[in-house]
């Protein structure tokens, strides 16, 4: 039984422990939060990645807490409605699709509850090290003793270390968007029933939605910036207050929110281009090996997939180069297309027909 080092607990690589360990492998998930990261925004799975989420047998589980949105509205910087939709909303696409928007922190929490049995999950913990020989990948941790595993796996996401660690730095590979995106949870003092609010103002702009039973707000700031991310948490709330200060309407009371939430994440938006996503016995998977951004919408789908993907792959044979080989050339061309979502029209909606290309440009079960 080969054994396999995960880093990072995240969708990609809690999906992928589950397939590992279903066909035959010992994974280790090493995750540096001290528990299944929660927060975050909604997110979509779409097309053959909800296939993915069907032979797991999640399926009913994830529809029960997708979110249940009857439309949206487009307001000027001043709070007035500009445009409404009840068929569609920008988090998500058509309402009347068989795609499903959920919290990221709720479809992480299915995960993690339907794989703990099977998989070693470690965490607090993080890789600092890898030193590969004949026999194996010794790795070595931030806080655990060094181990020797026969493959490593990075799914650790944009900013993954198990990429700088064997592949280079990640100026190399990462190729910024001119936006920033910032997302934080907050009471709902809106009172908004199932219902979405996007304002916009030149290069800036939120959208607001509910929650938890419309309990609670998910902001998402974005502004466009050539800037690199802020990396330190005080001065980056500073940076989203200075570029959202020119819009109006509820901006005052959702900045006041943005100080006092303990959630609060901000990034810019970039995507990962690679010539290749191995080397040696380590691979890349999700976010770390081709991230799509935000921008696309496809980011789960991508992680759900190519988990699934790489896993099925591994499992076709002992050498672990044919296996990485398989695994990109099957991804690759669906990781193209959906790359190219977040770039086809910047600042606007991606047109229907691309998004139905790229979600299904794929079938999980090869030949």
């Amino acid at each position: 039984m080969q054994n396999v080092l995960v880093s990072g607990g995240g969708i990609a690589g809690t999906v992928l422990a589950h397939w590992l360990a279903r066909r035959g492998f010992a994974p280790t998930v090493v995750e540096q939060a001290p528990a299944p990261r929660s927060g975050g925004q909604a997110i979509d799975i779409r097309g053959t990645a909800l296939d993915v989420i069907d032979r797991m047998g999640l399926t009913e589980r994830v529809r029960a807490v997708r979110t249940r949105m009857r439309g949206m509205s487009v307001l000027d910087a001043d709070g007035t409605e500009v445009h409404r939709s009840t068929e569609a909303t920008f988090s998500s696409g058509r309402l009347d699709s068989a795609d499903v928007e959920l919290l990221r922190s709720d479809l992480l929490a299915l995960l993690h509850q339907h794989v703990l049995d099977g998989v070693e999950f470690v965490h607090g913990d993080s890789v600092t090290a890898l030193r590969e020989d004949e026999r194996g990948v010794r790795a070595s941790f931030a806080h655990g003793q060094p181990r020797t595993f026969d493959l490593v796996v990075g799914a650790d996401g944009l900013h993954s270390r198990v990429r700088r660690l064997a592949f280079g730095p990640e100026e190399e590979f990462l190729r910024p968007l001119g936006t920033h995106l910032a997302v934080f949870s907050a009471d709902n003092f809106l009172g908004l029933e199932d219902w979405q609010l996007w304002q916009r103002d030149g290069d800036a702009g939120y959208g607001v939605y509910p929650v938890r039973g419309n309990r609670e707000l998910r902001v998402c700031f974005g502004w466009a910036d050539d800037a690199p991310a802020e990396r330190d948490p005080a001065a980056a709330r500073e940076r989203v207050a200075e570029r959202m200060g020119a819009l109006r309407w509820e901006t005052p009371r959702l900045l006041d929110a943005l100080y006092r939430s303990t959630d609060f994440y901000a990034d810019v938006m970039a995507q990962v281009h690679l010539d290749t996503w191995s080397a040696g016995r380590t691979v890349l998977v999700g976010d770390a090996a081709h991230c799509a951004s935000p921008l696309s919408g496809q980011g789960t789908s991508l992680a759900l997939v190519g988990a699934y993907v790489l896993a099925d792959e591994l499992a076709g044979g002992p050498d672990h180069r044919a296996a990485f080989a398989r695994y990109e050339r099957r991804m690759r061309p669906f990781v193209a297309l959906n790359q190219a979502l977040a770039t086809e029209n910047p600042g606007g909606p991606v047109a229907e027909e691309s998004v139905e290309r790229a979600k299904n440009a794929i079938a999980l079960d090869a030949g």
